[in-house]
């Protein structure tokens, strides 16, 4: 597959991927972009010629996004069908379920280490900023909020997130580079975002994590405390169970 400069997502992020995720990632791009808007008819031969592959990474591509809701499968090839805007707030949904259900969890643990470990991620974030280099500023905020998802070794939250990570990237990507050419001084602000995080780690202070998810997910702000009543009943419940 010859990767060509015209293509959306990074090519050095590709690095390990089979061809059918590097057709995957690339197209799911350009449907979240607009490039490919929904309705549009996706042929396993062209896309097989487009790509410079056979057509069972094409198969494989299409399959991976049909089971992300983005085409429907047809004989021959697929129907795009795109996220609408109620998808895209579930994704933030779960996504928010998720970062407040690591939070409670990390109440209860030791996070020093953690707390570094982040800090030296907002430290990558900000060379990336010096260098104006979008993504590789979105890998390291993608890679923020994996870290601390991954710190309380739950199986089955880190499933659900590397189901929605893909898209979650393709939005990132978008957004970030945007941000690189029209809101540039917008980036300060972000990483202070980050930081504020680091500090309601650090001191388990959830408080201070109503005001960083508020921050961090300005878009969905108000459903954050709604979320976080429904997380906290739900861990008050196992504390219950616990005694």
């Amino acid at each position: 597959m010859t990767y060509s400069k015209d293509f959306l997502y990074p090519e050095k992020w590709l690095s390990k991927a089979s061809a059918g995720d590097r057709v995957a990632s690339e197209l799911r791009m350009r449907i979240i972009a607009g490039i490919i808007e929904s309705g549009t008819v996706l042929s396993e031969n062209k896309l097989a010629a487009d790509f410079a592959v056979s057509r069972s990474p094409i198969r494989e591509a299409l399959k991976t996004l049909s089971s992300e809701n983005m085409i429907r499968l047809e004989r021959m090839g697929a129907v795009v069908i795109g996220l609408t805007e109620k998808e895209i707030e579930e994704i933030y949904d779960v996504r928010l379920l998720i970062e407040t259900f690591v939070f409670e969890r990390l109440v209860r643990k030791e996070t020093n280490e953690l707390a570094m470990e982040l800090s030296k991620i907002v430290e990558m974030m900000k060379i990336a900023i010096k260098y104006q280099d979008a993504d590789e500023f979105s890998y390291q905020d993608v890679l923020f909020h994996e870290t601390i998802i991954r710190s309380i070794g739950h199986s089955h939250i880190l499933m659900i997130w590397n189901n929605l990570k893909p898209v979650m990237e393709s939005f990132i990507l978008l957004s970030m580079r945007a941000r690189f050419k029209e809101k540039y001084d917008d980036f300060t602000r972000i990483v202070k975002n980050h930081e504020l995080y680091i500090d309601a780690i650090k001191t388990k202070d959830r408080s201070l994590m109503i005001k960083s998810l508020h921050k961090n997910f300005d878009d969905v702000q108000g459903k954050v405390e709604d979320l976080w009543k429904s997380q906290q009943m739900l861990s008050e419940g196992e504390e219950q169970q616990d005694d």
